[in-house]
C-alpha cells in the first residue's frame, strides 16, 4: 500500500478528494436512474432510446471540446468548476421533480441528458486538469489515480443504493439527492486554501489559440495512438448501461439487480485505480495490455449462462476498462507540456465522451434487434482491435523486426533491432505459435513534454 495515497498527503488535495466522493456517490445513482427510467418506466425494455439518451449526453462534449479546452487553459478552474457544478446540481433536482409530480416524459429525460452533456463538456476538462493546481507535478499520475479510485469507490455504492432508493421511493428522489450531492464538491472548493494551489504559468499569447492545440497534438504521434485506442474501445466497448440493463432483463431481474450489477463492476475498476496508483509513470504498453485485456472479459462475460456467473465476470471487465482509462489519462496529463494541458484533454474528453454518440445507438440496436449478448461480442472485438492498434505502433514506430530463436521453446519475437542478448526486457513473450514482442524498457517508455 506504501505510495498508493501520497496525494492525500497534500491538504487541497485532500479537502477535494472527499468532497468529490460524496458528490460521485450521487452522479453514479442518477446515472443508474437514468438508464433504468428509460429503459423501463418510459419505455418498453427499449435498448435504443437508452442508447439514444447517451448519445444526447455526449455530443456535447465532441462539438463544444475546442471552445472548453480553451477555457480550461485560459481561466481560473477553480471558478469553472463553482459554475458547473452548481448547473449539475440544478438539472438533477429539475428531473427529480419532473419524476416526483409523475410528468416526466421521454423527451424531458432526452432535453436534460443533452444539457446535462453540454455542461459536462465544460466541466470534466477543467475538473481533471484541476487535479495539477493542486498537487505538485511529481504527485500527479498518483492524484489522477486516486481520483479514479474515488469514482469507482463510489460506483460500489451509488448504482446499489439507487436500485434499492427505487424499488422503496422510486426514481425521482434519486435525482434530488443527486442533485443534493454538487453542494460537496462546491463547499470543497469554497474550502481550497487558494494561496497553497500549484502557480500556472503564463501562457503565451501565440500558443492560446486552439490551434495550437492541434499543433501541438500533431507533434505526438504517440498520444495520437493513445486518442484512437480509447475511441475504438469506447464507442463500442464502453456502453455498461446498455449492457449491464438488458442482460439484467434477460436474466428476468429488476431495478435492485441491476444496480448491483453496476457495483460488482466496480470492484475490478476500484482495484485498478488503486493498482494504477501506485505506478510512478503511465505507460504506451498498459494501456494497450489492458485494451487486449478488457476484450477478453467482455469476450467471457458474453458467455455466462447465469445472472451470477455473469455479474462476477463484471469485476474482470471493470478491472481492464478502467486500467486503461486512467493509464491513458495519466500519460495524456503527465506528458503534454503545460500550456497545452487543458485543450489535449478537452480533445480527450471529447474522444473518450464523442465516441458514445457513434457506437452507444448501434450497440443499442444490437442489443434490441440480435440480443444483449451480441453487443458484449461487439465489445470484445473492440477491445482486440484497440490491441492490435497499440502493437502496431510499436512495430511500425519502434522499427521492430521478426527474430527466430533455436532455443528448446523455439520463439518467433519481434524485438528492437540490435538487440539480442540476455539483458532483453520483455513487453509480452510466450512460445510459438504466439509471437512475443522484446524490447528495451527506455524504448517503450512514454515520452514526456514537460
Amino acid at each position: 500500500m506504501k505510495g498508493i495515497f501520497t496525494s492525500l498527503g497534500v491538504l487541497n488535495y485532500r479537502i477535494w478528494f472527499f468532497g468529490a466522493l460524496v458528490s460521485n456517490v450521487g452522479t453514479w445513482m442518477q446515472a443508474t436512474a437514468q438508464d433504468w427510467v428509460v429503459l423501463a418506466e418510459l419505455t418498453d425494455n427499449n435498448a435504443g432510446a437508452v442508447g439514444v439518451t447517451m448519445a444526447l449526453q455526449f455530443v456535447p462534449q465532441l462539438v463544444l471540446f475546442p471552445l472548453t479546452g480553451a477555457i480550461a487553459d485560459r481561466f481560473d478552474r477553480r471558478k469553472v468548476l463553482l459554475v458547473t457544478q452548481a448547473t449539475l446540481a440544478a438539472l438533477g433536482m429539475t428531473l427529480g421533480l419532473l419524476l416526483l409530480g409523475g410528468h416526466a416524459q421521454l423527451w424531458h429525460v432526452y432535453i436534460m441528458a443533452f444539457l446535462l452533456g453540454v455542461t459536462n463538456a465544460f466541466d470534466v476538462p477543467a475538473r481533471q486538469v484541476f487535479v495539477t493546481d493542486l498537487v505538485k507535478s511529481k504527485m500527479v499520475a498518483n492524484a489522477i489515480a486516486l481520483n479514479s479510485a474515488s469514482f469507482n469507490s463510489a460506483r460500489l455504492i451509488g448504482p446499489a443504493l439507487a436500485g434499492l432508493l427505487i424499488v422503496i421511493f422510486g426514481s425521482g428522489w434519486v435525482f434530488i439527492i443527486n442533485g443534493a450531492s454538487f453542494f460537496m464538491v462546491i463547499g470543497s472548493l469554497l474550502l481550497l486554501r487558494v494561496n497553497e494551489l500549484v502557480p500556472r504559468k503564463e501562457i503565451n499569447r501565440k500558443d492560446m489559440p486552439f490551434s495550437a492545440g492541434f499543433k501541438y497534438l500533431a507533434t505526438r504521434p504517440d498520444l495520437i495512438v493513445v486518442f484512437a485506442i480509447i475511441f475504438i474501445v469506447s464507442a463500442f466497448g464502453l456502453n455498461f448501461p446498455i449492457y449491464a440493463s438488458t442482460m439484467a432483463v434477460e436474466f428476468g431481474k429488476g431495478a435492485g439487480e441491476y444496480g448491483v450489477l453496476s457495483s460488482i463492476l466496480a470492484i475490478g475498476s476500484l482495484a485498478a485505480s488503486l493498482m494504477a496508483a501506485r505506478a510512478k509513470r503511465a505507460k504506451m504498453r498498459m494501456i494497450m495490455i489492458s485494451a487486449g485485456l478488457f476484450g477478453a472479459a467482455t469476450g467471457i462475460a458474453s458467455l455466462m449462462p447465469t445472472y451470477e456467473t455473469f455479474a462476477v465476470s463484471l469485476i474482470f471487465v471493470g478491472f481492464s476498462s478502467v486500467m486503461m482509462l486512467v493509464t491513458a489519462n495519466g500519460m495524456v496529463q503527465s506528458t503534454t507540456h503545460a500550456q497545452y494541458r487543458g485543450r489535449i484533454m478537452a480533445m480527450y474528453t471529447a474522444v473518450l465522451m464523442g465516441a458514445t454518440p457513434f457506437g452507444a445507438p448501434v450497440i443499442g440496436w444490437v442489443a434490441d434487434v440480435l440480443t444483449p449478448r451480441w453487443a458484449l461480442y461487439l465489445a470484445a472485438l473492440a477491445g482486440l482491435i484497440g490491441f492490435l492498434v497499440g502493437v502496431t505502433w510499436l512495430v511500425i514506430a519502434r522499427g521492430l523486426r521478426l527474430k527466430y530463436e533455436r532455443t528448446p521453446k523455439r520463439r518467433l519475437r519481434l524485438v528492437h533491432p540490435g538487440i539480442i542478448n540476455d539483458d532483453e526486457k520483455f513487453l509480452l513473450t510466450a512460445p510459438l505459435p504466439i509471437i512475443t514482442m522484446t524490447m528495451p524498457i527506455q524504448e517503450i517508455d512514454d515520452e514526456s513534454e514537460d
